[in-house]
């Protein structure tokens, strides 16, 4: 039993470095699992992999809690109106959520229609390992491709409804096909219509909470199976566990980003990548 637990810790560690990371946390958990297993049914384990980000997800809410909560009426500089509920409106945070809204409308009407038959047919280290490859050749090409240009838009409220759509298409490349790495895809896509790499990865982490809660409420409501109290026990573990590690990594790369490019991620996918095939050319899995 406690090994059991001690796997669900690191799953737990996985996703909270690989979510926030654009490095692809679909790749990391089939590596793991082909080589450590939980002890659970096969229904819980589809269910476990994603209502984890909830602990992950919850690190964003505590780290940009001023960011992104949009009421309040002393610090409320901006209403959204003078009188009744909108003066408890903080006017810029109200249209950045209807932004971040309009990014998930693309990916949550593949989502909803698509879900079962994406996991059924693309969910393989066949489709995963591409997809770390070419979206990593693509963080190169972009990263050189704004090395000496001036981003155009340097803030979160310069982004506007046609910037937050453009990124929900490229949200919806990661809903297709697993491994592209939704935060990899959003960023990508915001360096190349000119955004910041620190506005382009706070919006894709704001982004990113509508996106997890909304994915998990799916497989919950889709979940027909059963939850034994050591099951709920893991859960809680790798949520816990994701949640610690995410707000670590989430410091660490807003740091980061500030005097580096995604350049680096970029190799390491591709190296990831070429990893995974050979060792599902190997036979070491996809068994």
């Amino acid at each position: 039993m406690l090994w059991d637990y001690f796997v669900a810790f690191l799953f737990g560690v996985v996703e909270g470095i690989t979510e926030w990371l654009p490095i692809s946390s679909t790749g990391h958990m089939i590596l793991l699992d082909e080589f450590i297993h939980l002890n659970v049914s096969e229904e819980f384990y589809s269910l476990y992999l994603v209502v984890i980000q909830l602990g992950a997800i919850l690190a964003v809410v505590v780290i940009f809690w001023w960011d992104i909560w949009p009421f309040g009426i002393k610090r409320n500089k901006s209403p959204l109106a003078d009188k009744g509920f909108g003066r408890y409106v903080i006017k810029n945070k109200f249209k950045m959520w209807f932004k971040i809204l309009i990014a998930c409308i693309p990916a949550a009407i593949v989502g909803v229609l698509l879900d079962d038959w994406l996991d059924e047919h693309l969910y393989n280290y066949i489709c995963v390992a591409i997809a770390l490859i070419v979206f990593g050749i693509a963080f190169i090409v972009v990263e050189r491709m704004v090395k000496n240009r001036k981003p155009r838009i340097e803030r979160i409220g310069q982004i506007n409804y046609g910037h937050a759509f453009v990124i929900g298409l490229f949200q919806l490349l990661a809903a297709i096909f697993p491994g592209t790495s939704r935060s990899g895809s959003t960023i990508v896509g915001s360096l190349a219509i000119g955004i910041s790499r620190e506005a382009a990865a706070k919006f894709t982490f704001f982004l990113a909470i509508p996106v997890m809660f909304g994915a998990s409420l799916l497989k919950i409501i889709k979940y027909d199976g059963t939850c034994t109290s050591h099951e709920l026990g893991l859960l809680l573990v790798g949520m816990c566990t994701a949640f610690a590690v995410s707000m670590v990594v989430i410091k660490g790369l807003m740091s980061f980003i500030k005097k580096h490019t995604f350049s680096c991620f970029g190799y390491y996918r591709i190296a990831l990548g070429v990893l995974v095939l050979t060792l599902g050319a190997l036979g070491v899995i996809g068994k």
